[in-house]
């Protein structure tokens, strides 16, 4: 009787195993949003249906901050800036003459709330222009190995979405090609977005600043010149996915009114289409926020998301998980 009790227990955990491991997003509860996103990468991959979407037709776009990772309190890459302010700061001490500059390299608390936009501008300058390609790539390199964030101490590469890594993986599984496209610079995502999404540079498109071709040391390269080549956001959005990628995608995941042209766009396709925000809902996770932030507002596109038929993330009520370190 015990060798039948302990077979059976075997079979119940086997059974058990089998089952978590045949559930693509295990980090996502069994809503309307899992379900919608399953059925619909079910419909584009079904030879025989009506919806069926050759391989390299399934294209799909993701936004970054807010969408991938976390943008409370602040960008990641303006966190970025203000370290690289400071680091910066020795070899330029005429910067202490510019009171915006001296209020955020004494860190001022309100220093921030008071910058003007033409200021953030100066600031993005200041610690993004007149370097090398390669120079800023191994500054960014080296900062995101080690930075942290200000409220969670982890590490910004471990404040990424769990139920949105398993979602990459799930669709890349499934025969799509994964894009970022980002208001985030693109040469600040590049160097790491491999490692921490699997997707590699080639599919990162974001803002960007001018680049010139020039032999330094006789030796060929391009330096990031003080001068914006394109702001990624917005209307921008499907500008750049045209022109990079060539092709409408059938599924984009975004989070605020930055993304809406975005989602407008692809879902306006023909065929099968997917939209899906992100809503920012859980204070005690991570944090809730939509109309009224300074960071990521989601108002319009969240107005215009039944109309359009995207699908509404609830990150408090849908996913299980918000972060890899959670328990």
């Amino acid at each position: 009787m015990n060798k039948l009790i302990a077979v059976i227990f075997l079979f119940l955990s086997m059974t058990n195993a089998v089952a978590q491991n045949s559930d693509p997003l295990p980090s996502w509860q069994d809503t309307g949003p899992k379900k919608a996103v399953i059925q619909f990468v079910n419909m584009v991959i079904n030879p025989g249906g009506v919806d069926y979407v050759e391989p390299g037709n399934r294209v799909a776009v993701f936004d970054n901050d807010g969408t991938l990772w976390a943008e409370q309190p602040m960008y990641v890459q303006l966190a970025f800036a203000l370290d690289r302010l400071k680091s910066l700061q020795p070899e330029h001490p005429e910067w202490k003459n510019k009171p915006f500059l001296k209020a955020l390299m004494d860190n001022n608390p309100d220093a921030l709330k008071k910058v003007s936009h033409s200021e953030l501008i100066d600031l993005m300058m200041l610690t993004h222009a007149n370097i090398s390609i390669e120079n800023f790539a191994t500054a960014v390199t080296d900062w995101i190995a080690s930075a942290r964030h200000p409220k969670t101490q982890q590490l910004y590469t471990s404040m990424v979405y769990q139920p949105m890594l398993e979602l990459l993986t799930y669709l890349r599984e499934n025969g799509f090609k994964t894009y970022i496209v980002s208001g985030g610079g693109v040469e600040f995502m590049r160097p790491w977005t491999q490692a921490v999404y699997g997707i590699p540079p080639e599919q990162v498109i974001g803002s960007s600043l001018q680049r010139e071709f020039v032999l330094k040391d006789n030796r060929p390269t391009l330096m990031r010149l003080s001068k914006i080549q394109v702001l990624n956001d917005k209307a921008q959005k499907p500008i750049s996915i045209e022109e990079h990628i060539g092709r409408r995608p059938i599924a984009a995941f975004g989070n605020s009114d930055g993304d809406l042209q975005m989602l407008q766009w692809v879902t306006a396709g023909e065929g099968a289409r997917l939209g899906l925000i992100v809503h920012h809902t859980d204070s005690v996770r991570e944090w809730a926020y939509d109309r009224d932030s300074h960071v990521g507002k989601l108002d319009k596109a969240l107005d215009n998301a039944t109309q359009n038929g995207w699908i509404i993330a609830d990150m408090k009520q849908d996913w299980r998980k918000v972060f890899p370190f959670d328990k």
